[in-house]
């Protein structure tokens, strides 16, 4: 009955304008049209994938906060504007904090060209609507051509993840059910949901390797040269973000691999694969391995260096009493089972639903196809190398983020599988484990509904006062409580650190979303506040209504899901 009323509802008034129009024997074109509209917007409403990336869109611009989430985003909106204005890539009053001396003693920023350039088109159009008059008055945090910024990539990724989780899951052999979920379950679910907010670098990789996984894989089974080619694009433009998402490329190769090694697929096949293979991904790869190297000759006259050892050479004229072997001083064992234990930054703690996927993993292993083995074992082995890679390295967590940001790519890889796994094998694992699985489920979508509750600092800034180590989670939680009784002072949450900044103080001291930044910053005009609440409010409703419909439609029989 209540899905019939949903189906309906968005249609009584066609159905009813139709009635009056329909004479004996004829019918208006106006009426035809309009029925035609309302069978296209039925079979939408029907549609799994569609809803899937209406929800994406809408997830993306519910959660934005209107900032760019750090300082790290705005150095790189910086270098996008460079490469279409005559403004530097870093200011002067940036120096010494950020920037490098490049070629002609000018700053560059240190950071690959990668995410600068998705954030391009968005740049273009948030300049010319900061200019717009009815702006002109409004001169605050956050900027105009931040919100355009994050809105817009924010938005614009997160449904191309959407498409290309679902797509790689359907290639999985899930079903259409359960790669609907699985999609829903990466975004809400597991570290993504913020960095969907804070518009790190980090979603943007993801996607890139989703597709370059996706792509390659589709070659491998049709043998079509542009699905390959294009899978090869996205890994090798992932090199433009972060050079060692080099990573992410080798390990596309040892996925195929593995898909071939557990099909058992004979030894001159396999050495037939993996050379046609290289024939069209090496040159692809090289290409974008030259770009990065053209790039870094522009800025600092050097080929082969990287910006870690210039930041070191210049960290250590500006502090000699810094080690040689600065920034990896780390000891390994530390950042090793830092990045797996340590209350602050472990990545089970941030994501559970990596302990469900490797449970499942272990558990179902003789069960599951050999393209689901190769996808697992390549993702943990992705885990463990970008783990170990970053162990020495002084920042080995990401220094301000929300968890491991470094490897928290890596980690939603694994997660991946979690729920598509559970699903599918719900009679197979037994009563305790698909408890169990709800209920990390539910503990994970929790856990990163409070990660967009305040910006990101907070915590990192109270610790200074409170000490380490710290269960971050647990404060996020005792923040988000204590800010909603207003006791952050009576519980000794309202730290010295906090204050060292009034920029900060002001957007430690809101949720985290941007009608409540609009309103706690002030400078936007009272109607202007009104109107963004209106539309957040909207928008959510908009998000819930689908989330529903979308439950709705995976309770139905496989059979009638459509994809």
């Amino acid at each position: 009955m209540m899905r019939t009323l949903y189906a309906n509802s968005l249609h009584v008034y066609i159905y009813v304008y139709l009635a009056v129009c329909r004479s004996p024997g004829t019918r208006s074109l106006q009426c035809i049209t309009i029925e035609a509209m309302s069978s296209r917007l039925r079979h939408w409403l029907d549609d799994p994938l569609v809803l899937l990336c209406v929800a994406a869109g809408l997830l993306a611009f519910v959660v934005q906060s209107g900032e760019l989430g750090t300082a790290d985003t705005m150095h790189r909106l910086q270098t996008t504007h460079w490469l279409w204005t005559s403004e530097p890539q870093v200011f002067p009053n940036d120096y010494p904090e950020f920037g490098l001396r490049g070629r002609g003693g000018r700053l560059y920023s240190w950071y690959g060209i990668g995410q600068s350039l998705i954030m391009l088109p968005a740049d273009v159009v948030g300049t010319w609507i900061a200019h717009w008059r009815i702006f002109s008055t409004y001169q605050d945090d956050p900027p105009v051509r931040a919100i355009v910024v994050s809105y817009g990539t924010g938005i614009l990724v997160n449904v191309l993840t959407a498409l290309v989780v679902f797509r790689l899951l359907q290639q999985l052999r899930f079903s259409v059910r359960e790669s609907v979920l699985g999609a829903l379950a990466l975004m809400f679910c597991t570290t993504h949901l913020h960095y969907t907010q804070n518009m790190m670098e980090n979603n943007y990789i993801m996607l890139l390797t989703l597709a370059g996984f996706s792509f390659q894989y589709q070659w491998l089974r049709t043998g079509s040269r542009s699905a390959l080619f294009v899978g090869s694009a996205a890994l090798g433009l992932n090199l433009l973000t972060r050079l060692t998402t080099g990573l992410d490329l080798i390990f596309g190769g040892v996925f195929l691999l593995l898909v071939l090694w557990f099909e058992r697929v004979p030894g001159f096949e396999l050495w037939r694969r993996c050379v046609a293979y290289c024939k069209l991904a090496a040159p692809v790869y090289s290409f974008f391995f030259l770009v990065d190297r053209l790039y870094q000759f522009y800025r600092f006259g050097s080929f082969t260096n990287t910006y870690v050892a210039l930041f070191a050479q210049e960290r250590r004229l500006q502090d000699p009493t810094l080690p040689a072997n600065y920034p990896w001083t780390s000891p390994f064992h530390e950042g090793f089972f830092g990045a797996l234990f340590k209350p602050e930054k472990s990545i089970f703690l941030f994501d559970p639903l990596l302990v469900l996927a490797i449970l499942l993993l272990v558990v179902l292993w003789k069960r599951l196809s050999p393209e689901v083995r190769a996808f697992g074992v390549t993702s943990l082995l992705l885990l463990l190398a970008y783990i170990g890679f970053y162990a020495r390295y002084t920042y080995w967590a990401g220094d301000f983020a929300w968890g491991d940001r470094y490897v928290s790519t890596a980690v939603e890889l694994v997660a991946l599988l979690a729920v598509p796994l559970l699903l599918r094998y719900r009679e197979s694992v037994g009563a305790l484990i698909w408890r169990g699985g709800i209920v990390l489920i539910a503990a994970s979508l929790i856990i990163q509904l409070a990660s967009l509750a305040f910006w990101l600092p907070l915590e990192i800034y109270q610790m200074e006062t409170l000490g380490h180590p710290t269960f971050v989670i647990a404060l996020r939680f005792k923040n988000i409580a204590a800010f909603a009784l207003g006791k952050m002072d009576a519980w000794g949450l309202d730290t010295d650190a906090m204050h060292w900044d009034s920029w900060d103080y002001v957007h430690l001291t809101t949720w985290n979303f941007f009608p409540f930044l609009l309103r706690r910053v002030g400078a936007a005009p009272a109607w202007a506040v009104k109107i963004a609440f209106l539309v957040w409010g909207t928008a959510l409703a908009a998000l819930t209504s689908l989330l529903w419909r979308i439950g709705i439609l995976c309770e139905r029989p496989v059979s009638s899901l459509s994809g």
